[in-house]
């Protein structure tokens, strides 16, 4: 009987500053993933994934972190494993591929740049919603009109949960 040691993962991409909605649920986000036993993939770069890899690592769980640079970032970095890649912003592919889903929060360019990498290469998107930015839009503005993977919006972690259910990377709880 073959048994599986590979634990789900999920990329957490986007931006959203302290203080706001957003931020609070990326960090939510993290901790969840972590107590479903989920692995959390986070390049850690803006305060909205890096919230969500300190609250994953705090209840216990795994944190992947794809750094750009060719070099490893401070000891204190909020991550299990950590892969310096040197290849800059192409890093955004390793992270669109990394995650069995995409976790996408907010948005500028660089998470643009990830979502439409992951699309092409058929992840899922999980955009939260109702917190403003770029994940607002994703469900009705998708990158084509492929229909590559599915698009399910979430705006509380008692969502996100229902959506990775969906998706077969968590079992229900009910």
């Amino acid at each position: 009987m073959t048994s599986s040691h590979r634990r789900p993962q999920v990329c957490v991409l986007g931006s959203a500053e302290p203080g706001s909605r957003a931020y609070e649920l990326a960090g939510q986000a993290g901790e969840t993933l972590a107590m479903l036993g989920v692995t959390v993939v986070s390049g850690c770069g803006s305060p909205a994934t890096r919230v969500a890899a300190e609250r994953a690592l705090h209840a216990g769980g795994l944190v992947l972190s794809i750094v750009p640079p060719d070099q490893m970032p401070p000891a204190d970095w909020p991550a299990t494993v950590v892969i310096p890649c040197g290849m800059g912003d192409a890093r955004n592919l390793l992270m669109a591929l990394a995650g069995d889903a995409c976790i996408v929060i907010g948005g500028r360019a660089g998470t643009k740049s990830e979502v439409h990498l992951a699309w092409l290469h058929k992840r899922p998107l999980l955009p939260l919603v109702g917190c403003g930015g770029w994940s607002d839009e994703l469900e009705a503005n998708p990158p084509d009109e492929r229909k590559n993977s599915p698009i399910l919006p979430w705006g509380s972690v008692e969502e996100l949960q229902g959506r990775l259910v969906q998706l077969g990377l968590i079992k229900d709880a009910a």
